[in-house]
């Protein structure tokens, strides 16, 4: 991991980031589970990380979050991208920036343990859009 100041970077920049961080721990958790066809694999992880399902998954942590991580969450839901997929609703949408805002922001300060007991919870409560 690389350290560096992560209060630099704009919202969506740290959602651009965190929507990788996030894909990678739903691609590595669908590798633990079992083997599958690659084909498989990818509808699966597609399903896990739209925006609908992200939505959900931090509807679900938000009490959960420090009043630090809930103002990080918070700047991604209300950053502007500029457009919305026509297949998912601009709130989800939102809403699945915001995690990913977080996601990105906590690994560029080196949380991978915050990352995972997130992500963990987000597991447990079954929001994975399937």
């Amino acid at each position: 991991m690389i350290f560096i100041n992560s209060n630099s970077y704009s919202p969506l920049a740290l959602a651009f980031l965190g929507d990788t961080v996030y894909d990678l721990l739903v691609r590595s958790d669908l590798l633990s589970e079992t083997n599958r066809p690659v084909k498989d694999l990818h509808k699966l992880a597609s399903d896990r990380v739209c925006a609908g399902a992200q939505a959900s998954a931090v509807r679900r942590i938000l009490p959960l979050l420090s009043e630090e991580e809930s103002e990080i969450f918070r700047r991604g839901r209300n950053a502007h991208p500029g457009s919305t997929p026509k297949n998912q609703s601009g709130s989800d949408y939102h809403y699945a920036t915001g995690l990913e805002c977080l996601f990105g922001k906590l690994w560029l300060d080196g949380k991978a343990e915050r990352i995972n007991e997130l992500y963990n919870l987000i597991k447990e409560g079954g929001d994975y859009g399937e």
